[in-house]
């Protein structure tokens, strides 16, 4: 019996669909088009707050958020080191001032002698460290080298050497180095040795982890160098390529102990406080003709 009825009712629905389309024929029925217009609304760059939400405590975002069920995933602020060398220089050498030693008798004398037996001591120590990964360092050998190291980096500086010049110096020391000298011009030469270089200083300290070694041994060098540095436009801006002036520098060279494969290299240098402070840097402007700039853009 229920095939019969759904079969009347298809036949039923039939017959009124095509009475309906007969009916819209006849009477000659359109249906409206949907229209669309594009309406540009205004960007917000400041969203206003809500009214009155002003007196209100701002709500904490993340504890809501905790509240309806959400986890915030844990953000973690982490900062890539450089294991291939230290951060800084442990342990600075403190200078003599003067680079002289005061007599004895005197409290000021009394007190640098204590303190220099004191870095002797410790000196000694890291020195005996340093060499039971590298059999072949000596401290007076060692000195001549460090020397080496200083001419060739400032050599690659003048030429921007990259590749030689992080052969020759950690990267601490490098954007110290390379910092501000892009449209520049350095002219640098080292014309001698007044006192033969020696070692006044040696730490031997761990990073990371207490196996980790890192070597820093201080040289005391005292020579006569020329260094000029000229702008991009060729002005002269700091010293002079004829007139050499005595340089007292302490310097620090660092090398990693444990990598079989490390160097020594310049890490930095220590500058006394009682030493005397630097030339002024000479900073000129560019003059201009505008007659002939006015010519020569009318030709």
């Amino acid at each position: 019996m229920a095939m019969p009825m759904r079969r009347t009712l298809g036949a039923l629905h039939r017959t009124i669909c095509s009475s309906l389309k007969n009916a819209e024929t006849s009477l000659d029925v359109q249906h409206p088009i949907p229209l669309y217009l594009p309406v540009r609304t205004k960007k917000r760059y400041f969203i206003p707050p809500a009214v009155g939400l002003k007196g209100k405590r701002q709500e904490n975002t993340e504890a809501k958020a905790r509240a309806a069920g959400i986890v915030f995933r844990q953000q973690y602020f982490e900062r890539p080191i450089n294991i291939a060398c230290t951060a800084g220089i442990f342990d600075p050498y403190i200078p003599p001032e003067g680079d002289a030693r005061l007599s004895t008798l005197s409290k000021e004398g009394l007190k640098q002698r204590t303190e220099q037996i004191r870095q002797s001591a410790a000196s000694q120590l890291a020195i005996r460290k340093i060499k039971e990964h590298d059999s072949v360092f000596t401290t007076k050998d060692f000195a001549e080298k460090a020397q080496e190291i200083f001419i060739e980096a400032h050599h690659a500086l003048t030429q921007f050497n990259k590749e030689k010049l992080h052969s020759l110096v950690t990267e601490r020391c490098y954007p110290e180095m390379t910092r501000g000298n892009r449209y520049k011009t350095i002219r640098w030469r080292f014309v001698e040795s007044l006192e033969p270089p020696r070692v006044v200083h040696a730490r031997c300290p761990d990073m990371v982890s207490k196996g980790n070694l890192y070597g820093q041994v201080t040289v005391r060098m005292h020579s006569k160098q020329t260094l000029a540095i000229y702008d991009r436009f060729g002005r002269l801006m700091l010293g002079s390529e004829e007139q050499p002036k005595d340089v007292l520098e302490y310097l620090v060279i660092e090398r990693h102990l444990i990598n079989p494969y490390g160097r020594w290299r310049l890490h930095g240098k220590i500058v006394p406080s009682w030493a005397p402070a630097k030339d002024p840097i000479i900073k000129g402007l560019v003059f201009c003709n505008l007659s002939s700039v006015f010519m020569d853009l009318a030709d």
